[in-house]
């Protein structure tokens, strides 16, 4: 059996090192002869460091989760189940992203256009799956969210829905 410690560490760190086996992979098969193979093996290398600096940056995203409540993010809505509330919010309807403190604790503010809000916990368990689901937004990267949870100032706009305008419909004469 292995402990559960180190259980943890292998499992946080397993998308890394899968990627950088792929690219170890990748330079393996490039070194073994003809244009043909050097040309796949650098495509696998640059593929697997592109998909090591996701997994990289999506654990740094990931917290210890020692938050209150449970977050979870499922076709297209996210959704937090808190020991004092909750609420869900549909990713097509976000207008406002911001990062707050809220009674010493960091919690992301989720807003909407009708005025919902929703606040989760960056600690929260699950919450890790924001990340993937923030950085789907128009105009927000991965290494924006991640400096806004390394500094510790509140950031009330992190990401800003552009409001579109509506012409009237003029069917043609």
């Amino acid at each position: 059996m292995i402990r559960p410690e180190a259980q943890a560490f292998l499992w946080r760190w397993s998308g890394v090192g899968g990627a950088l086996a792929l690219v170890l992979c990748g330079l393996w098969l490039g070194t073994r002869g003809g244009w043909l193979l050097a040309g796949f093996g650098i495509a696998l290398a640059l593929l697997g460091l592109i998909l090591a600096r996701d997994a990289f940056q999506r654990l740094r995203f990931q917290g210890e989760a020692e938050g209150p409540g449970a977050v979870e993010v499922l076709e297209g809505q996210i959704a937090w189940f808190g020991p004092s509330g909750g609420g869900f919010l549909a990713l097509s309807d976000l207008s406002r992203v911001g990062l707050q403190s809220d009674g010493g604790q960091r919690v992301w503010v989720l807003s909407d256009d009708g005025g919902n809000r929703l606040q989760v916990p960056v600690d929260a368990a699950g919450a890790e799956q924001l990340f993937g689901a923030l950085t789907a937004l128009p105009g927000l990267d991965g290494g924006k969210l991640i400096s806004a949870l390394a500094s510790q100032e509140d950031i009330a706009v992190l990401w800003q829905a552009e409001s579109a305008v509506l012409l009237p419909f003029r069917p043609r004469s």
